[in-house]
């Protein structure tokens, strides 16, 4: 039983410091002082404990976060004290790995999230992990291509028109680009091809029967739909998927008995495309080999891509 001395001692203990040096599993506490008047009475009671009971369990790897709160549970401290102890050490875990293992690319990123609305939508909560971050710019980047700012990236280039040896029942139509299309790139082209072979399957483009190509709308000009059904079809008959090899795309066409003007009216077509949206650098009609175009290479890693038709 305590004296009353002994008693009045142990009731102004005061916790004066508790510091910890942690290496592997290990912890070693350097000083536990308690402080009654003038007079300092160390002990290591604790860390002991809290050693011998990590041994015996064979622990291994623990965090300082875990450590802590276990050797403040023997020191006596309140449910509310170890907890704010725990918060206040995790906090400064991430604080230190932020200053020194945070990326610097990271980092510039945040920094450019704050002026630009368009990257923070694309970084959204990713901001803080960088392994997220990435995936995300990449992810970016493969759909949209580089640019972030300009909305259009078309060419005010106009592009080169050529023909070699070109076969309307059996030729490739080449298409160079200014560089690797991105994925929205491959739609925006196929999407003008599939529209373009589309209209020709229909019969559009069919020169025998042009009624309204030389009338002035202002008269009222009428349209003799007999005639029109009675005009020869012409169509086409097959076009392959679209082939995209680094800067160069390519697709094979049967036009059938559609005539030339289905030439023209697809020129039309890449020539605002290239203006306002995708640069064309040069079209080919017919030609077996253009370029650096390898037969049979199909590996996406290479630069490799196709649109369905």
């Amino acid at each position: 039983m305590l004296t009353q001395a002994q008693s009045t001692i142990a009731s102004s203990l005061h916790l004066s410091s508790l510091s910890f040096i942690h290496g592997g599993s290990s912890l070693c506490p350097l000083s536990l002082s308690f402080r009654h008047g003038r007079n300092t009475t160390t002990s290591c009671a604790a860390s002991r404990r809290a050693e011998k009971k990590q041994e015996e369990k064979g622990e291994e790897g623990e965090g300082l976060v875990e450590i802590l709160t276990r050797v403040a549970e023997k020191s006596g401290m309140s449910a509310r004290e170890r907890r704010l102890l725990k918060v206040r050490e995790a906090k400064r875990q991430r604080e230190y790995e932020r200053t020194h293992n945070y990326p610097q690319w990271a980092k510039i990123l945040e920094d450019g999230c704050k002026e630009d609305e368009e990257l923070r939508a694309i970084l959204g909560d990713s901001i803080g992990n960088p392994e997220l971050m990435r995936k995300r710019m990449e992810e970016r980047i493969r759909k949209k291509g580089r640019d972030f700012r300009k909305k259009e990236t078309g060419s005010v280039l106009a592009f080169k028109v050529s023909f070699r040896d070109f076969n309307p029942l059996d030729s490739h139509i080449w298409i160079e680009l200014y560089g690797e299309p991105s994925d929205r790139d491959v739609d925006l082209l196929g999407s003008v091809i599939q529209s373009w072979y589309v209209m020709g399957r229909l019969g559009a483009f069919n020169s025998s029967n042009l009624q309204l190509i030389n009338k002035a709308m202002s008269h009222n000009p009428l349209y003799d739909s007999e005639m029109a059904s009675k005009v020869m079809p012409s169509s086409f008959h097959d076009i392959s998927d679209i082939e995209f090899q680094d800067s160069w795309a390519r697709f094979w066409v049967d036009l059938g008995t559609a005539d030339f003007l289905a030439l023209d009216v697809l020129l039309n077509c890449l020539t605002v495309l290239s203006s306002d949206y995708l640069g064309i650098k040069q079209v080919v009609f017919g030609g077996r080999r253009i370029g650096d175009w390898e037969e049979g290479m199909t590996n996406p890693q290479f630069g490799y891509k196709n649109f369905k038709i």
